[in-house]
């Protein structure tokens, strides 16, 4: 793990009235898993945001095991905008605890979640996001 890299890491997503914000909350914590986090609802949000590189650990792996790492690797310099790089996921395969990119917002049906990362390096973080 790039032990050197700094990053903020939010993952926001919104939440309609038919939906169970705890559903919602459930999905996201189903990407980042166990790493430290806070965690913000309200106002049909729900956010976690951490400054624990382990916390994109699972993202890191899941690319890596289902063998997307190019077209991730596209697709994050793409969504690269300064020192920030954003991704979409898919809300209903994080359900199941699946990374799924989304190029789109309209890829998930009920929104997709948004995870944010800020970094010192960002070229660097793709890099590692998406290496073998």
């Amino acid at each position: 793990m790039e032990a050197s890299l700094a990053v903020t890491i939010s993952l926001h997503a919104a939440v309609s009235p038919s939906e169970d914000p705890a559903k919602v909350l459930a999905a996201s914590r189903n990407i980042l898993g166990e790493c430290a986090y806070s965690v913000e609802e309200g106002d049909g949000m729900v956010a976690l945001r951490s400054k624990e590189l382990t916390c994109l650990q699972k993202i890191h792996d899941q690319l890596r095991d289902r063998q997307v790492r190019g077209a991730a690797n596209r697709l994050l310099l793409r969504m690269r905008d300064g020192r920030r790089v954003t991704m979409l996921l898919n809300r209903q395969a994080a359900t199941a605890g699946v990374v799924a990119l989304c190029t789109s917002a309209t890829e998930s049906p009920l929104g997709p979640l948004v995870v944010e990362i800020e970094t010192n390096n960002p070229d660097r973080l793709i890099d590692w996001l998406t290496a073998y």
